[in-house]
């Protein structure tokens, strides 16, 4: 199954509004840098709440995956097919949360495990870092940036 099929079965949501002065993805030479996503779901805006106070670990694992579903749909919107994706690059997760929470990775394996259902183990799954903040815009539970190569 290639990408493109299997974002087909996701139900992705639109891409996400701009919130500030930015390009969402940015394109040098092979690399896409994709700017911070939260999880945005569309026409009833984006899920929000503080992992480990407001939201469990598990909503908060929705949250991740849901943030790269729309990912995956501003990369589709500016590639015209998720097929152009070569491989996951690396990400970087960011959690909001209580200072004493210590969960990050766990909560953003809901993107990555999204990642390797669309390009597989190998190539859906990069380097990455999860850190915890104490607040993120809009009260959003993760935002997420990825940087991906892209196929010739």
């Amino acid at each position: 199954m290639n990408a493109e099929s299997a974002a087909a079965a996701l139900n992705l949501p639109p891409p996400p509004p701009k919130g500030g002065v930015y390009q969402t993805v940015v394109i040098v030479g092979k690399t896409a840098y994709v700017s911070g996503h939260g999880p945005y779901l569309g026409e009833a805006g984006y899920m929000s709440g503080k992992v480990g106070a407001e939201l469990t670990l598990e909503e908060g694992q929705k949250a991740a995956r849901q943030t790269g579903l729309s990912i995956l749909s501003s990369l589709q919107a500016e590639l015209g097919s998720l097929d152009r994706v070569k491989r996951v690059i690396k990400l970087l997760g960011m959690v909001n949360c209580p200072h004493d929470f210590t969960q990050h990775p766990q909560v953003i394996n809901g993107c990555s495990e999204l990642f390797a259902e669309v390009w597989g183990p190998e190539n859906g799954v990069g380097a990455r870092s999860a850190v915890g903040m104490g607040s993120l815009p809009g009260n959003i539970p993760v935002e997420i940036e990825g940087i991906f190569e892209l196929a010739d």
